[in-house]
């Protein structure tokens, strides 16, 4: 098969619809990372999804909308998360309704709870509206890699496997959505994003829970609810090792572990703050960000994780943000990509 990567205008998105509504696949830009989508009702279309990315089906897809009044065939919509609409659609926040049976259960791995979110970047958007269909769309990277944030990282996974990637430059956010469920007793979120906590209480009125799984794996027993809720993702080749505890502390650590690896041979190099650029200069440094700036840090995470590849590293060595605000989002990302292996300075 031949992928066609064309830039967005009226003759791509009028092709991406036909795609769409031919059961066929089209790999899209939204504000937090490109997205593999198919006809959310449509189940073979869905699956071919899964065979693209090579990821199990028992992980549920997100669906995507241009407009609330397409809720109406998909799912029950509570009260509660009307003002949390008006507040954050469109953009990067994801809610978990009670699914009616129109959505087929390949979307959501069989679970009763659909999540359905309607982005804000304007290709997204206007190629939602020109195919006037619900599109059920994961990360458009094959299964486990870093989530793609350029059309380029999309045609590297997905090349020969879809007809068409839309080409919409950058990806703003750089992380996956924040997914909210309001289906299990308190607003609990299931995977942290560009709305934080935070944000989402001074809507709600009300505590937002943390699922316990965000910053650990999952264990034997426990579903996904959302996606990226699995032990791996999100990660390169090579093998990440968190370094955690005091500034001081992690710099020598980081500059020890790094001479480590290159004794053995093995091509290494270490993730820091801007900061710590120069004094980690001799450790192959990749700057992640200002440790002030965690929305910059999450920006920047996939494009440094799929850089990583790029260069053929074998170790990986990385600072980490204190988990608060997006540095939530972006400690739950760089956890999985290390399957959660951290080293204490």
């Amino acid at each position: 098969m031949e992928t066609l990567l064309l830039p967005s205008n009226e003759e791509s998105l009028s092709l991406a619809a036909d795609l769409l509504r031919s059961g066929q696949l089209v790999a899209f830009p939204t504000e937090t990372v490109y997205g593999l989508g198919a006809n959310a009702l449509d189940p073979d279309a869905v699956l071919s999804v899964f065979a693209a990315k090579g990821r199990p089906a028992d992980n549920p897809l997100i669906v995507h909308i241009h407009d609330r009044s397409q809720l109406n065939g998909l799912c029950a919509v509570p009260d509660a998360a009307l003002p949390l609409m008006d507040a954050f659609w469109p953009g990067p926040l994801t809610i978990l309704f009670e699914k009616f049976p129109a959505v087929p259960d390949v979307v959501t791995a069989g679970l009763p709870t659909v999540a359905v979110r309607m982005p804000s970047h304007p290709v997204a958007a206007a190629m939602l509206r020109t195919c006037d269909l619900p599109v059920a769309a994961p990360s458009a990277n094959s299964s486990g890699r870093p989530s793609p944030t350029l059309a380029s990282h999309v045609l590297e996974d997905m090349q020969g496997k879809i007809p068409l990637i839309l080409d919409g430059g950058p990806c703003d956010v750089g992380l996956e959505s924040t997914v909210l469920d309001l289906c299990h007793g308190a607003p609990t979120i299931l995977r942290p994003g560009g709305v934080t906590k935070e944000m989402l209480e001074s809507v709600l009125h009300t505590e937002v829970l943390l699922a316990g799984s965000i910053l650990r794996p999952l264990k034997p027993d426990e579903k996904a609810l959302s996606p990226g809720m699995r032990y791996k993702h999100y990660a390169p080749k090579g093998q990440v090792t968190l370094v955690e505890g005091d500034a001081e502390a992690v710099v020598a650590r980081l500059r020890e572990l790094y001479r480590q690896e290159v004794a053995l041979g093995r091509k290494s190099c270490v993730l820091c703050f801007s900061e710590h650029m120069d004094v980690l200069r001799d450790c192959c440094p990749h700057d992640i960000g200002s440790r002030n700036d965690p929305r910059e840090i999450a920006h920047r995470l996939f494009n440094t994780l799929r850089a990583l590849d790029e260069e053929g590293m074998e170790s990986v060595f990385s600072e980490v943000v204190p988990p608060e605000g997006v540095g939530l989002a972006v400690m739950n990302r760089l956890g999985r990509a290390a399957a959660f292996r951290v080293i204490q300075a």
